[in-house]
C-alpha cells in the first residue's frame, strides 16, 4: 500500500509496518517498567540521601510515563495489525496514534536529562545500587531515543515532500494519464526521483572519481532505477511480503506440477557425448574464471589454508618479476591466480588488474592441457564493477553477417570493447599466437565476466572463427535475440539452480513486480503474519501457505491494469524503460522493453533431490541438461538465488558432474610446456 502520510509528508513505511517494531519496543518498555517498579518498591519511604526527594519524584513520573508509552504502543500494535496490505481502512487512526506517541517523546527527553543531572550531581550519599539503576534507566532512555531517531532517518522518504499533488483520483483515469496535467505530474515525479537516486549514488560512491564517465554512469543508473520504481506505490516491506508469498506460490506450483511437464524438461536419455565434452571443458574453464577474482575468492574458497599459502608469495611480491603485473601492488592477486590455475609464471601472456568503470581486469594465458590461448575476465568485485553491472541501458552492437537488430547491455558492451582494444590493438593476441600458432582461442568469465566474455567473443568471432566461449552465470539481460542466436555456435552459458543473475533483465523484473502486486493484492492476511510465516518458511521449510494468492478471476487483473493513485494505490502506470532506442525497425514498438537474452546455448545444472539440506555435509548430486532461454524468463524466489551464483558453487557442481569421467588432460606439446617465454605487460 502507499507509504503512511504523517507530519505533512509521505514516509517509506506503511501503517501496517508498526506491528513488529512496536512489539519489540513494547517488550523492552514492559521490562523497564517492571524494573523501575521493583526499584521504587524496594526504596519506598527510604529515600534519605541528599537527592532522595528528586529521586522519588523521578521514579514516580517515570513509572507514569512508561505506563502511558506502553498503552500507546499497545494501541499502535493493535490498530496496525488490522486489515490487509491493500485494505488500510481499519488502520486509518494510525496517524493520530503516531502523533500521540511522538508527543510522549518530549517528556521522555526531559526526564532523561533530569535523570542524567541527578546521577551526576545529586546522587552523593545514595545507595550505589540505586544510583546504578537510575544510570541504567537514563542510558536505556537515550538508547531508545537515538534508536527512534535512526529509525526516522531510515524510513525518511526524500520524495515524500517533493512529489507534486496529483489531481483527484476520481478525475484521473487511464485516458487522463495522457493529458497534459497527468503527463506533467508523472514527468515531474520521475525527474525528482531521478535526481534523488543520482544523489544517493554520488553519496554511495563518494570515494570514486567524479569525472565525466562516472557522472554519466550515475545519471544513466538513476534514470533506470527511478523509472523502474516510479509506477508503483509500495514500501519496502510490501515488496518483502510479496516476495515471501511469491516464493511459496512458486513452490506450490512446483509441487503440483503435472508429471508430463516435469518429463518434458528432463533428459530422456543418459548424458550425451557432446554434453560430456562440454561439461569437461566447462569444469576446466571455470577454474580460470574463478581464479580471475584474485585473492578474495581464493581465501573465500580456502579459508583455512589460503592465507598461509598466500602469505609467503605476497611477502615475496617485492621481487622484480612481480612489478610487471599492473594493478597488483602486493602480488597477492597474481599469486592466487597461480595457485588456482596450476599454471606457471611463464604461461601468462598478459595480466591486468586495472579496474575502472567499464574497464575490468582480465588475463591471457597459455592453457597447454587444452591447447588453448585462454582469456579469463573477472566478475564483479568492486564498486566500479557494480556501476558497470547497473549500466543496463541498451547499446547498439552491430556485427557483420548478423541480420536483425543487434544491441546489448551497455556496461558489459563497453567493457568488452575495452578488452577487445587491448587484445587486438595492443597486439596481445598476436603475441600469444606467435608463441602457439596451433592453439585455439577460448574466452571465459563468471557473472559480469561471463557477460563481458560473451560479448568479447561476438566481437572476435569474425577474426577467430574457431574461438569458443564459456560464460558462467551470465546476466539474462545481455543480448538481443539476433545476437543470442548468432552466439549459439560458439558460446556456452552455464547456469546453476535458481541463480538470480541469469534471470535478471528489465522485462523479467517488470514481470516480477507485477507478480508481487498480484500477490499482495489478492492476499487476505495482515502483513506481519505474512512476514513471520515467510521467515519461518525460508529458514525451516515446511508446507507452503495455502492462503489464496494467485488470481482466480479476471477482476484483480483488471484492477492492476488501472493507474491507481489514491490511498490504496499499488500501480501508477507502466514504466517505459529502454524506449530511447525505439526506431522504425526496433522491437520497442511492439513491446515496452527491448527483450534481452542469455548468450549461446544454455547448460543448466540442478540438484537431484530436495532443495533443502539439513546437513552441511550431505552428499549433493547434480544433473545437467541443455535448456532454452524460455526457462529463464521469470525470476525464481529461493534462499539459494544468490548462493547458486557464487563461483565456488558453480565450480563445485561442475567438478561433481565430471569427477567420475576421465578427460584427456595431457599436454601434447611438451616443447611449449617447458619453454614459453614471458611476455607480461604493465597496465
Amino acid at each position: 500500500m502507499p507509504g503512511m502520510v504523517a507530519f505533512g509528508r509521505r514516509w517509506g513505511i506503511a501503517s501496517d509496518d508498526l506491528v513488529l517494531p512496536g512489539a519489540f519496543e513494547l517488550f523492552l518498555r514492559v521490562i523497564w517498567w517492571i524494573g523501575t517498579l521493583i526499584l521504587y518498591s524496594l526504596h519506598k519511604g527510604s529515600f534519605d540521601c541528599p537527592g532522595g526527594g528528586v529521586l522519588h519524584g523521578y521514579l514516580v513520573v517515570l513509572l507514569v510515563l512508561l505506563a502511558l508509552v506502553i498503552l500507546s504502543l499497545c494501541a499502535i500494535i493493535y490498530v496496525s495489525a488490522q486489515g490487509t496490505i491493500t485494505n488500510p481502512g481499519p488502520r486509518r487512526s494510525i496517524p493520530v496514534l503516531v502523533y500521540l506517541r511522538a508527543l510522549l517523546y518530549l517528556p521522555e527527553i526531559v526526564w532523561a536529562c533530569l535523570g542524567a543531572i541527578w546521577a551526576s550531581a545529586d546522587s552523593q550519599g545514595c545507595d550505589p545500587a540505586t544510583v546504578g539503576a537510575v544510570i541504567a534507566a537514563v542510558v536505556a532512555s537515550w538508547i531508545l531515543l537515538l534508536s527512534t531517531g535512526l529509525g526516522v532517518v531510515f524510513v525518511f522518504d526524500p520524495l515524500g515532500d517533493s512529489r507534486p499533488r496529483p489531481p483527484a483520483p476520481e478525475q484521473l483515469g487511464v485516458r487522463d494519464l495522457e493529458s497534459s496535467e497527468g503527463s506533467q505530474f508523472l514527468s515531474t515525479a520521475r525527474s525528482v526521483a531521478t535526481q534523488v537516486w543520482e544523489s544517493r549514488l554520488r553519496l554511495l560512491c563518494c570515494c570514486l572519481p567524479q569525472d565525466e564517465s562516472h557522472r554519466a554512469a550515475f545519471s544513466s543508473i538513476a534514470q533506470l532505477v527511478s523509472g523502474f520504481f516510479s509506477d508503483t506505490d509500495l514500501v519496502p516491506s510490501d515488496i518483502a511480503a510479496g516476495l515471501a508469498l511469491l516464493h511459496q506460490e512458486q513452490d506450490k506450483m512446483a509441487h503440483h506440477r503435472d508429471p508430463d511437464d516435469i518429463l518434458a524438461h528432463s533428459p530422456s536419455s543418459p548424458i550425451e557425448a557432446e554434453l560430456e565434452v562440454e561439461l569437461g571443458q566447462a569444469a576446466h574453464c571455470m577454474q580460470f574464471a574463478a581464479a580471475a577474482y584474485g585473492w578474495p575468492m581464493y581465501i573465500y574458497s580456502n579459508p583455512l589454508t589460503g592465507p598461509c599459502k598466500l602469505s609467503g608469495d605476497c611477502c615475496r611480491s617485492q621481487a622484480a618479476e612481480y612489478d610487471i603485473v599492473g594493478g597488483d601492488h602486493l602480488g597477492c592477486h597474481f599469486s592466487s591466480v597461480l595457485l588456482s590455475t596450476g599454471l606457471g609464471y611463464r604461461d601468462f601472456i598478459y595480466v591486468s588488474f586495472h579496474n575502472q568503470i567499464y574497464e575490468i581486469p582480465f588475463f591471457v594465458a597459455l592453457d597447454h592441457k587444452r591447447e588453448a590461448i585462454l582469456v579469463a575476465v573477472r566478475g564483479t568485485l568492486s564498486l566500479k564493477d557494480v556501476l558497470t553491472d547497473l549500466s543496463a541501458d541498451c547499446e547498439n552492437l552491430p556485427v557483420d553477417g548478423v541480420s536483425g537488430t543487434c544491441y546489448a547491455h551497455k556496461g558489459m558492451s563497453q567493457a568488452a570493447r575495452y578488452i577487445y582494444r587491448k587484445l587486438v590493438n595492443d597486439g596481445i593476441l598476436n603475441q600469444a599466437f606467435a608463441i602457439a600458432p596451433e592453439y585455439k582461442l577460448v574466452i571465459t568469465g563468471h557473472s559480469l565476466g561471463g557477460g563481458t566474455a560473451s560479448l568479447l567473443a561476438v566481437l572476435l568471432r569474425h577474426s577467430f572463427p574457431n574461438l569458443q566461449c564459456y560464460a558462467f552465470s551470465p546476466p539474462g539481460g545481455l543480448l538481443s535475440k539476433a545476437l543470442a542466436d548468432y552466439s549459439k555456435d560458439f558460446v556456452v552459458s552455464v547456469v546453476l539452480g535458481k541463480d538470480l543473475v541469469p534471470r535478471l533483465s528489465i522485462p523479467n523484473m517488470e514481470d516480477l513486480k507485477r507478480r508481487i502486486l498480484k500477490m499482495v493484492s489478492n492476499c487476505n492476511k495482515p502483513k506481519y503474519r505474512i512476514l513471520l510465516q515467510g521467515c519461518w518458511y525460508e529458514v525451516f521449510g515446511g508446507e507452503p501457505d495455502d492462503s489464496p494468492t494467485e488470481l482466480e478471476h479476471q477482476r484483480l487483473e483488471e484492477e492492476l491494469s488501472q493507474p491507481l493513485l489514491g490511498e490504496e494505490s499499488l500501480l501508477v502506470r507502466h514504466s517505459s524503460s529502454y524506449q530511447s532506442l525505439a526506431s522504425d525497425d526496433s522491437p520497442a514498438h511492439a513491446a515496452t522493453h527491448l527483450p534481452l537474452f542469455l548468450p549461446g546455448r544454455v547448460l543448466y545444472l540442478t540438484e537431484d533431490g530436495p532443495s533443502r539440506r539439513w546437513s552441511c555435509f550431505a552428499q549433493v548430486r547434480y544433473r545437467a541438461e541443455w535448456s532454452s532461454e524460455a526457462a529463464f524468463r521469470s525470476v525464481l524466489i529461493s534462499p539459494r538465488m544468490m548462493a547458486d551464483h557464487m563461483p565456488d558453487a558453480v565450480l563445485r557442481a561442475l567438478r561433481s558432474l565430471t569427477a567420475d569421467r576421465p578427460f584427456n588432460l595431457s599436454c601434447q606439446r611438451m616443447d611449449l610446456c617447458s619453454s614459453v617465454p614471458v611476455v607480461l605487460s604493465r597496465v
